[in-house]
C-alpha cells in the first residue's frame, strides 16, 4: 500500500521539528532553538484517523542566504516538495508574515501541490493572530501551537481532507509501476533502453550519470506499463551532499515506495556491498516484491557451479528476505535479457496471491500439530483464528489469546508453513497479530 508523503517545510525556526516530533510521536528530529539545525529530510511514518502517512522533516529555508549548506538544505527542501503528495508550510505567529517567507510561499505556489498553511507559536487560536497570514495567497491558514498540542489536530484532519481529494489517473493506476534501483554503473540505465528499445535515458560509464528518477510508459508484449530509472545509490562516505548526487538516495528510496515491483540491478563482476543490502532490507520493509538482478555476467567467468556460489552468497547476506528471485543477465549480449519483465510479473502476481480463509486455517493448524505454540510463565500462544487481510503484500491477520506470547522464532515459522502452502517467491508477506475477542471467536 502507498503511503501519501508528507513534506513539512518553512523557513528555519518556526517549530517545523516540534511539529513533526508531536505529530509521529516521538523525539526524532533534532529540536534546539539554532536556525539550520536540521540540515536534512528525515522520514517517519504514522497514522491518522486510520490513514498512514509518511512525514518529511527538512531543514529551514533561507532562499537569500548563501554558502554550500543553505543551497543544499534549499535544494533538498524543493526535492521534499517534489516527491510530497501534500506540503505542510509553517509560519511563526509571533514573527508575522516575513520576506524568507514570501519566497517560500512563492516557491510553493509554483510547485502546484496541495499546500496546509499552519500557523505555529500561537498561545490562543484567535483569528487575530491567524488573519495577517492570509496575504500568503496559500488558503484558510490553521493556527495551531507545537509546544502545548494546541491546533495539532485540525493540521492534520485538513492534511487527510488534501489527500482524499487528491485523484490519480485511471489510466496511471493500472499501469504496473517497476522501479529500476542499484549502485551506480551497475547498468541500471543500459537496462532501461533495453526495455524500451531506444535511448532514452543517458548511458554513461561514469558512476552517478542518472542524477533522477525518470518515468517512461512503455508497452511490453501489448501490457502496458511505466518504468523508474532512479540515480545510483552510492555508500554514505562516497556522496558529497553539497552536489545534486547527495539527492540520489533519497530519489531511489522515493521510486521504491510509489514501484510496484522493484528490480534491484546488482554488477556480476563486482561484491555485494553493505550498502546493497541496507537498500534490499528497504524494499523488504516497504513490502515490495523485488527482482534482483545480476548484470554482467558477461564478464564472469563461469562453471557449472558458478551460479549456485552466487546465489549462496545472496542467501547469506539476505537471510532477512530469503525468497528473493535472483536472475543473471548481460545487457550488453542480451543473455537471457527476457527474462526480466517475465520474472516482474511472476514476483507480482505472486504478491497479489490469496489464501481461501479454509486453506489458511488448515496450514496454521497443521503447523500448530507439528511445533506447539510457545509459552511464557506458564500461559501459551493460542491461535484462535487467521483471515487473509490484504495483497501486495500478502497480509494475514492471526487472532490470538496473547500477541506478548508470540515468539519472533515461532512467527517465522509459520511464515515458511505459509510459503510451503503457496507460492510467494519474489515477495514479503505480513502476518499481524490481533488479541482475540468474543466477535472473532470460532
Amino acid at each position: 500500500m502507498y503511503k501519501p508523503i508528507i513534506a513539512v517545510v518553512g523557513r528555519p525556526n518556526v517549530g517545523k521539528s516540534s511539529f513533526f516530533n508531536r505529530v509521529v510521536g516521538k523525539r526524532i528530529s533534532i529540536v534546539e532553538d539554532t536556525p539550520g539545525v536540521t540540515r536534512d529530510r528525515i522520514y517517519c511514518d504514522t497514522e491518522w484517523a486510520g490513514n498512514a502517512l509518511t512525514f518529511i522533516d527538512t531543514g529551514g529555508i533561507e532562499p537569500k542566504q548563501d554558502g554550500e549548506w543553505q543551497k543544499y538544505i534549499l535544494m533538498q527542501a524543493q526535492l521534499a516538495i517534489d516527491v510530497a503528495d501534500v506540503v505542510v508550510f509553517i509560519v511563526d505567529g509571533k514573527d508575522g508574515v516575513t520576506k524568507d517567507d514570501d519566497h517560500v510561499a512563492m516557491l510553493l505556489r509554483k510547485s502546484q501541490k496541495p499546500i496546509i498553511l499552519a500557523v505555529n507559536k500561537l498561545d490562543t487560536l484567535k483569528s487575530e493572530n491567524i488573519f495577517p497570514f492570509y496575504e500568503l495567497g496559500l488558503g484558510d491558514p490553521i493556527g495551531m501551537s507545537c509546544s502545548h498540542g494546541l491546533g495539532v489536530g485540525d493540521v492534520l484532519d485538513a492534511v487527510v481532507a488534501k489527500l482524499n481529494k487528491k485523484v490519480i489517473p485511471i489510466d496511471e493506476e493500472k499501469r504496473l509501476k517497476i522501479a529500476i534501483v542499484g549502485r551506480p554503473n551497475a547498468g541500471k540505465s543500459s537496462i532501461t533502453n533495453k526495455l524500451l528499445g531506444e535511448e532514452r535515458v543517458v548511458v554513461s560509464p561514469v558512476a552517478g550519470t542518472t542524477r533522477d528518477s525518470i518515468d517512461v510508459p512503455f508497452k511490453f508484449n501489448g501490457k502496458e506499463y511505466i518504468i523508474i530509472d532512479t540515480a545510483g545509490i552510492r555508500r554514505k562516505n562516497k556522496i558529497d551532499y553539497t552536489s545534486i548526487e547527495g539527492f540520489s538516495v533519497m530519489r531511489s528510496l522515493a521510486a521504491i515506495r510509489r514501484a510496484d515491483v522493484v528490480v534491484y540491478v546488482l554488477d556480476a563482476s563486482d561484491e555485494i556491498t553493505e550498502q546493497d543490502v541496507r537498500v534490499l532490507g528497504y524494499i523488504h520493509e516497504q513490502g515490495k516484491p523485488s527482482v534482483i538482478v545480476y548484470n554482467k555476467w558477461d564478464l564472469v567467468a563461469k562453471d557449472s557451479y558458478t551460479v549456485n556460489l552466487y546465489r549462496q552468497k545472496l542467501q547469506t547476506d539476505l537471510k532477512f528476505m530469503d525468497y528473493f528471485v535472483a536472475i543473471y543477465i548481460s545487457t550488453k549480449d542480451g543473455t537471457r535479457f527476457g527474462k526480466i519483465m517475465e520474472t516482474v510479473e511472476y514476483v507480482y502476481n505472486n504478491a497479489n496471491t490469496r489464501i481461501t480463509t479454509g486453506l489458511l486455517n488448515e496450514v496454521l493448524q497443521d503447523a500448530m500439530f507439528s511445533a506447539e505454540p510457545p509459552s511464557k510463565a506458564g500461559h501459551r500462544l493460542k491461535i484462535n483464528y487467521a483471515t487473509q487481510v490484504a495483497v501486495c503484500p500478502p497480509t494475514f491477520a492471526l487472532f490470538v489469546n496473547n500477541p506478548d506470547l508470540m515468539h519472533f522464532s515461532y512467527l517465522r515459522y509459520l511464515e515458511n508453513s505459509l510459503r510451503k502452502a503457496k507460492n510467494f517467491e519474489g515477495t514479503p508477506i505480513r502476518i499481524l497479530l490481533r488479541k482475540k475477542s468474543k466477535e472473532n471467536r470460532v
